[in-house]
């Protein structure tokens, strides 16, 4: 199906930049179908069982070689691992549903179906061999079992990579329709153009009656109202609607809108009303016969906290020894270069809203916090964070430190100190703190970080409210595997240099 002249001509009357991009979207769309736009599924489950049975076997070739009671490869179970294991880590993959298309390409669901799938075939192979009083080659236990859930791992991230890439330049998208008021389609539109990795592309949406209807919202075509939901997704083909939190679609209405997109291809996709806290807090339990969604308070102390404490400070002081050859080089770059200090020493404002002094090396010349009220007028930055792609007052040397993060190394110091954790949200100033509204007010409530999300999502090229909306899914939803995460990716965001000014 295609759009509609009507809707192309509204879209003329748009901006010229939005003009173009929905009458290319229209171009693309022309003659394609739900199922057409899918067909690169099947091709992307089929390469990741072949891969998976590469994995398998380099994994089962590799243990094979590793000497069994001190002489090489003369176990006779050998040939029956090698032959076997690609069959049995398959069929565990199968077992733990790895994949399920709902599984794949964004979110940790697929890697934690992999160690699932191990953790099942590990425990299966130990109670059989007991069951029956088998011997197991150890090195299929210690080699080759682990050795294969690296490898699946590795090529699941390098393909879902390769995919996000595509994805980013446009291809394998699939096309959603938002249904709801103004201004939940206005920041979800947003959020979904900003994050085109994961294949979702805006063509138009639906919202309710009212006086002031226009054939184009916020650059979105208006494709309907809140009752014609299935009938422009029948129009256009759609592949996900998108439907956010809304009087109008309550209970009754939304389970027959539900029914109703079962004649369709299109997929429902359900916004909460807690975006922020919907992930690993949230739960639907059956209570007095209802399934209701349950969310568990955030862990701001505890046990797991201790254990973010330990790990902090062990990784710090690791990192520490590691990079110190960099930390002197740096600091003989700052004192030969320009004159003052090599540290820099600014209060922020840390957890429970107490003040600390964070460490950097000095990137801008001395007294440079005294000039920043003349240089106001060309702030860069957001709305609260003052930020210039060109300052003058940064150093030859502290702009290339500023560009890959080298000037907050030292901050590794406060992490040993206690009043900073590796991954959390930036520590802000008392001005900036000041304007904090009621949302930000959250991030006080954890310790501020080296990294977090602010640094892995475009540093200083995000608008404030997108700063408040990732400190905030943070503090709610912070895990051990999250900071791992984040920690991983700082890497890149380091290398790229995007946002860093």
């Amino acid at each position: 199906m295609t759009l509609p002249e009507t809707h192309n001509a509204a879209v003329r009357r748009t901006a010229p930049s939005i003009s173009r991009r929905w009458l290319w979207l229209a171009d693309r769309l022309r003659g394609e179908g739900t199922l057409a736009r899918r067909a690169w599924r099947g091709s992307y489950v089929r390469r990741l069982v072949v891969l998976d049975v590469l994995a398998a076997f380099v994994a089962a070739l590799v243990g094979s070689r590793v000497p069994e009671d001190g002489v090489l490869g003369v176990h006779e179970a050998f040939p029956w691992m090698v032959a076997a294991l690609p069959v049995v880590w398959v069929g565990a993959m199968v077992a733990a549903r790895a994949y399920e298309e709902r599984f794949l390409w964004v979110g940790p669901e697929e890697f934690r179906r992999v160690f699932f799938a191990a953790a099942l075939l590990l425990a299966t192979v130990g109670t059989v061999s007991w069951a029956f009083k088998l011997e197991v080659a150890r090195s299929f236990v210690v080699v080759a079992l682990p050795l294969a859930t690296l490898l699946t791992l590795g090529q699941r991230w390098v393909l879902r990579s390769r995919l996000h890439r595509q994805r980013a330049h446009g291809r394998h998208q699939q096309t959603t329709l938002l249904v709801g008021h103004r201004s939940g389609v206005a920041a979800l539109s947003a959020q979904m153009e900003r994050e085109a990795y994961h294949g979702y592309r805006v063509i138009g949406c639906c919202l309710p009656l009212s006086e002031d209807d226009r054939d184009v919202f916020d650059g979105l075509p208006v494709l309907g109202d809140l009752e014609e939901v299935v009938d422009v997704v029948h129009r256009y083909e759609v592949d996900t609607v998108a439907v956010l939190p809304s009087p109008e679609l309550d209970g009754p209405q939304l389970r027959k809108l539900g029914w109703d997109l079962e004649e369709t291809q299109a997929e429902l996709l359900l916004a909460p009303a807690v975006t922020e806290v919907a992930g690993p807090r949230v739960r639907i339990r059956p209570i007095a016969g209802l399934p209701l969604v349950h969310v568990e308070r955030p862990e701001f102390s505890g046990v797991r906290r201790v254990i973010k404490g330990v790990v902090d400070r062990s990784l710090a002081g690791l990192g520490l020894l590691v990079v110190l050859p960099v930390l002197v080089s740096l600091a003989l770059l700052v004192k030969i270069t320009s004159r003052g200090p090599v540290l820099f020493k600014h209060e922020r404002i840390g957890r429970d809203g107490q003040p600390f002094e964070v460490y950097k090396f000095r990137s801008m010349v001395v007294d440079a916090d005294k000039v920043e009220m003349d240089l106001f007028d060309q702030n860069e930055g957001n709305d609260v964070q003052f930020k210039m792609r060109r300052d003058p007052r940064v150093t030859r040397i502290g702009a290339v430190m500023r560009r890959y993060s080298l000037d907050e190394l030292p901050q590794l110091l406060n992490v040993l100190g206690g009043t900073m954790s590796l991954v959390g949200p930036r520590p802000h100033v008392t001005r900036e703190v000041e304007q904090y509204g009621f949302d930000m007010q959250r991030r006080l409530l954890v310790k501020p970080g080296i990294t977090g999300l602010w640094q892995v999502s475009g540093r200083s090229d995000l608008s404030w409210d997108d700063a408040v909306r990732l400190d905030v899914r943070y503090v709610e939803n912070w895990s051990l595997a999250l900071d791992f995460m984040i920690l991983w990716k700082t890497i890149g965001a380091v290398l790229r240099g995007s946002g860093a000014y």
